[in-house]
């Protein structure tokens, strides 16, 4: 089976020899490998240019949507894997995705891990990246740092959708979803993938995230739930009733519980897992809140 192995990248000069190494180190080598450039300005380009066996598209302007495009025009065969120049990829990411097309699926789902160098970034991770075991295939979404599919699938889906700015995969899965297309998890074809280093940053990510959501239709169940528990949740704060304000913290508690144990399970040290209890439910608080803004933001922007 032949695969080409597509990336995009801008700007990513601290990270993209990573990607490089990891991906000259897969037990299952790409067939091709192309890596479309959004018009980087600090040196991601050079190194993209002294590698061998890679071939760069220089495209400015481009967003994912546009670069994935690009890149997979390119490609001369008709399985391709995705991922992003800021990532590692795992050595047998790339066979894994291939056993699993070659076991039949036209969308093989591979799975992330973080890559955290903070304390907050450990506790972020707890909150958005699950375990791998904790993945349903059923309704899992895949990132496009971590699939492969047939060309037919993403044509299918009528390419990635370069009039959005973020979440450009996510809107890909629901159009796969919606087509009965056979998308199988590959939870071992694992990529690892930094994190925002600083809080300002991570706001911004998920502000972002939600807009898309809101400007392409996606998860409107999903934000009008959050928007309707926060809102209870202030009004039973705000009540007079101790009994609300119990049962508002006991929500609360049942929210964070599994982001908690999460935490709980990657720090070592005692003093760390004490201020990770603290800090998890806060920091969730701080993600849902970008998220509804975000939202509210993209609302305003929503494609017909």
């Amino acid at each position: 089976m032949k695969v080409s192995l597509v990336a995009t990248v801008k700007n990513a000069g601290d990270h993209v020899g990573r990607f490089l190494g990891s991906v000259a180190g897969q037990t299952v080598q790409p067939d091709e490998v192309i890596v479309v450039d959004g018009g980087s300005t600090d040196g991601t380009l050079d190194a993209l240019r002294a590698a061998t066996g890679i071939t760069v598209i220089e495209e400015p302007g481009a967003n994912i949507a546009r670069g994935r495009n690009v890149a997979i025009a390119a490609a001369t065969h008709d399985v391709i894997a995705v991922s992003d120049a800021d990532c590692i990829l795992q050595s047998d990411w790339l066979g894994r995705l291939v056993e699993t097309i070659e076991g039949g699926a036209d969308v093989a789902m591979g799975t992330y891990r973080p890559i955290t160098e903070s304390f907050f970034q450990t506790c972020m991770a707890a909150i958005n990246i699950p375990e791998p075991e904790e993945l349903d295939e059923r309704t899992f979404m895949p990132s496009s740092r971590s699939v492969a599919f047939r060309r037919e699938a993403i044509e299918a889906a009528g390419g990635y959708p370069e009039w959005l700015d973020i979440g450009e995969d996510m809107y890909v899965n629901h159009r796969w979803r919606e087509l009965g297309v056979s998308m199988r998890l590959a939870r071992e074809a694992v990529v690892l993938w930094p994190l925002r280093p600083t809080l300002a940053a991570t706001w911004r990510q998920y502000f972002r995230y939600a807009r898309g959501d809101a400007i392409a239709g996606m998860h409107p169940d999903r934000n009008a739930l959050r928007f309707g528990v926060y809102s209870g949740a202030l009004y039973a704060w705000g009540s007079k009733g101790a009994g609300r304000k119990l049962l508002a913290l006991a929500g609360a508690a049942a929210y964070a519980a599994k982001p908690v144990r999460r935490a709980m399970s990657r720090f070592t040290q005692p003093n760390d897992k004490a201020k990770a209890a603290a800090a998890v439910p806060a920091l969730m608080a701080v993600v849902d809140l970008a998220k509804m803004a975000g939202y509210v933001a993209g609302m305003t922007k929503r494609k017909p």
